[in-house]
């Protein structure tokens, strides 16, 4: 499953092969490949069904792809979200999003492993055990969206979705040498059930090879639905159009330094700072500097939000087990995150949201004189399993780790902005993602498609899995 979805779907409108065709190749490449724990659900005899039958019109008619299992409900499917205490949960609504898919004619084969709500920037849930990297089967493929990068990095699809609360589309992408755009806030919908998901930070979109893929994705599964709270404003034109597009002589601020405490591996920074010798080469204006703020508001901030959302999980668990999740059935930062959250006052939230955002404001008036941030996807190399999922005792502690690794990820989460990582190097044999930051996708689906040519990617495999 090398070839793109926006090839494979092209081969199966000319008829060259047939969606059963590509569906039986990923079905067999996920079976070939269960050593790596990237699927906890299987949906191969209904993809082989709908893959036999009328395929429609949809841009993306018989094209194989995979759902993370968090946040996108398919009615009639299994729903774990990497917890114990939902083992037995069967969803009884359809998602916005997956609909979308649906209708561009995507075949969903299976549901991808997940952290327990996606708490963590590595996934290693204890219902399902861990997903390894295939590159490196000793380093995390990182999270929360792993399941989907293991799966899209060793060929089993052309790409998967997830979803980025500080960083768990791009981070996991970095750690297994993926494309990985986390879009504007509002830019796709969570309705039926939200309006928006920790209180902003969050949205979703999937994981790919190439930059094509990542913006026809975009055009299936952007957009509001009826009632969304904060639509943002609609494309001038079709995503897709942007790849090849001139950006024009952008201003690239290139980030001088890591947002939160911490130290970028030096190989890492100067896989960065290479691109931005590229963009510098491809006529684009770069300096030094980075948006100000102050870090410790923004992850204490953070903090609060995420811990806040937790009780809220909980509330809603309490109400669907019809009793309290015992304590083996959620995982230790889980309860830290429940019990900080419990204690939480409503005036404390409202404040932490209120001040990110004054700290967002600061961020965004520091950045007036640039297009673009260029800086490390991560800090580090992907890391060790274990090393980004312990509890730390509280949920500052457990953010101060997790942001001193994954640096800039966080501030897109913060401010809003969309933000893309690019595979555009190689440490150890391991892949390196190089970040960019803008606060609308246009301009990066244009610089990321430069990016691509002028430092190819295509060719990068893991050595297992090429």
């Amino acid at each position: 499953m090398r070839k793109d979805i926006t090839e494979q779907a092209a081969l199966a409108s000319s008829g060259q092969v047939s969606a059963l065709e590509l569906v039986d190749a990923a079905i067999a490449a996920l079976d070939g490949a269960r050593e790596l724990n990237a699927l906890v659900h299987e949906q191969f005899e209904a993809a082989r069904e709908l893959a036999a039958g009328p395929l429609g019109d949809g841009p993306l008619a018989g094209v194989p792809f995979l759902i993370k299992d968090l946040g996108e409900p398919q009615a009639g499917v299994p729903e774990r979200m990497g917890s114990r205490a939902l083992r037995d949960h069967v969803a009884t609504q359809t998602s916005w999003t997956i609909e979308r898919y649906l209708d561009a004619g995507l075949i969903i084969c299976g549901r991808t492993n997940t952290p327990e709500f996606g708490n963590h920037c590595a996934t290693e849930p204890a219902l399902f055990g861990p997903t390894l990297n295939p590159w490196d089967k000793s380093r995390s493929p990182g999270g929360s969206s792993g399941g989907s990068a293991a799966a899209v990095a060793a060929g089993l699809v052309g790409a998967a979705s997830g979803s980025d609360g500080t960083g768990s589309i791009r981070m996991p992408s970095s750690c297994c040498g993926l494309v990985g755009l986390k879009p504007r806030r509002g830019r796709s919908s969570f309705a039926p059930f939200a309006g928006i998901a920790l209180d902003g930070l969050a949205n979703k979109h999937a994981l790919t090879r190439t930059v094509r893929d990542t913006a026809l994705l975009l055009d299936v599964s952007g957009g509001t639905a009826p009632g969304d709270p904060y639509p943002p404003p609609p494309p001038q034109r079709p995503f897709v159009s942007e790849v090849g597009a001139d950006p024009g002589r952008l201003r690239v601020m290139h980030a001088d330094g890591p947002p939160f405490p911490g130290r970028v591996d030096e190989r890492v920074q100067a896989i960065a700072d290479r691109a931005a010798r590229t963009l510098e080469g491809l006529g684009h204006d770069v300096r030094p500097g980075a948006p100000k703020f102050d870090p410790e508001v923004v992850r204490h901030a953070i903090s609060v939000i995420h811990a806040a959302d937790n009780a809220a999980t909980f509330g809603w668990l309490k109400h669907y087990l019809r009793r309290e999740p015992e304590r083996d059935e959620l995982d230790p930062v889980t309860w830290d995150m429940v019990g900080e959250g419990v204690r939480t006052s409503a005036v404390e939230h409202l404040s932490a949201v209120a001040g990110l955002h004054a700290q967002t404001r600061r961020a965004a008036a520091a950045f007036e004189s640039s297009d673009v941030l260029l800086c490390p996807t991560l800090n580090v190399l992907p890391p060790p399993p274990g090393s980004l999922s312990a509890s730390r005792g509280t949920v500052d502690a457990f953010f101060d780790v997790e942001f001193a690794a994954t640096g800039w990820t966080a501030v897109a989460n913060a401010t809003g902005w969309a933000a893309i990582t690019l595979p555009l190097g190689e440490v150890d044999g391991l892949p390196v993602g190089v970040q960019l930051l803008a606060p609308d996708e246009a301009v990066l689906l244009r610089v990321a498609a430069q990016l691509e040519v002028a430092l190819p990617w295509a060719d990068r495999h893991p050595p297992d899995y090429a």
